[in-house]
């Protein structure tokens, strides 16, 4: 009877342990509560890549993290955003790719004009050793990219002319992001650039202050821009994608389980972004044909050879030399090995 009466004693403290244990276990574990910024509305591609990610880590973690979403510059411009994920004043942001380059110039490389030609080549740069080398460069700044997602390819609008040549951009005041390489790219094609924060082009738009801008095709849907722009012309001029990134400090204190679930989120909000992407590109030009007056093909040759000099002049002063020569290796070894 003793020896029954110990061995239930010792099974009800062992019992006991397991549960404190546990307990302890439940308490111990850390809520999360992350902030995610970008500049488009809701609806567009960011969005769709915000809330996929956030389903993911909400389902994986039980939701043990809980991810607000801010679109349209709620938290700040493009580069306020950037700033305040680098101090950790912001936890994740989807920000442009060519935004990124004027806190660290190799950026800009994969948004030079015209130097990806399809959506499967840009994948190829981004997801191989040239995506590697941006994201490394990132983390000096207290930057973790999680994941490239898509933007798509860079339109033109305007309410002057249709544009069949580089020579009908001269004159016309086209809306740039802060970003050097685009702001010089339009230059040489004769046009005259000004540099508005993403909310405010509609209005000036609207207002004549400018008289065109550049984005994506769902971009100028989501953002209306067609009701204040008479021609479009398709020419994918810049090759834009999304830098989905998060303070490096917070991923360095992340367990090692979450970083697994948030890194497995992104990549799949990558993938959602880019067949949303490729998607939109015909069904929003369908949308949009109504809309213009007129919708230009031009020859994106004409405009290459306007523009081929600054590949050995003012690019090689804004991105280095070595990053431009990289991504034209890899895109001309890319298409041989096709």
């Amino acid at each position: 009877m003793k020896k029954l009466k110990a061995v239930s004693v010792i099974f009800i403290v062992a019992l006991f342990l397991v549960l404190a244990t546990e307990g302890i276990g439940l308490c111990q574990q850390k809520a999360y509560h992350w902030r995610i910024g970008f500049n488009t509305v809701e609806g567009s591609v960011r969005d769709v890549a915000a809330k996929e990610f956030r389903r993911i880590v909400s389902e994986r973690t039980n939701g043990q993290v809980k991810v607000d979403i801010f679109p349209g510059e709620i938290l700040g411009t493009e580069q306020e955003m950037i700033e305040a994920v680098m101090v950790g004043a912001l936890d994740i942001q989807l920000s442009g790719g060519g935004s990124m380059q004027n806190l660290i110039p190799e950026f800009a490389a994969s948004a030079l004009p015209f130097v990806v030609h399809d959506f499967e080549e840009a994948y190829a740069l981004l997801d191989g050793s040239w995506g590697d080398k941006l994201k490394a460069l990132a983390e000096e700044r207290n930057l973790k990219i999680l994941s490239f997602c898509d933007l798509g390819f860079a339109q033109i609008t305007n309410s002057k002319r249709p544009i069949y040549t580089p020579d009908d951009l001269k004159g016309i005041k086209i809306r740039s992001p802060n970003e050097p390489v685009s702001i010089e790219t339009f230059k040489a094609l004769g046009a005259a650039v000004s540099t508005l924060p993403f909310s405010e082009v509609y209005l000036a738009l609207a207002q004549k202050v400018v008289d065109g801008q550049f984005n994506p095709l769902d971009a100028i849907w989501d953002s209306k821009f067609y009701e204040v722009q008479d021609y479009l012309a398709i020419i994918n001029v810049f090759y834009y994608n999304v830098n989905f990134m998060m303070n490096k400090a917070l991923w360095d204190s992340l367990p090692g389980d979450l970083q697994n679930i948030v890194q497995e989120a992104a990549y799949a909000a990558r993938d959602v972004s880019r067949e949303f992407s490729q998607a939109k590109h015909t069904e929003m030009l369908e949308k949009l044909r109504p809309h213009f007056k007129e919708i230009t093909y031009p020859d994106s040759a004409l405009f290459q050879q306007k523009i081929a000099p600054l590949y050995q002049g003012v690019f090689t002063n804004i991105v280095p030399k070595y990053a431009i020569d990289s991504v034209i290796k890899f895109t001309e070894d890319y298409r041989k090995n096709k």
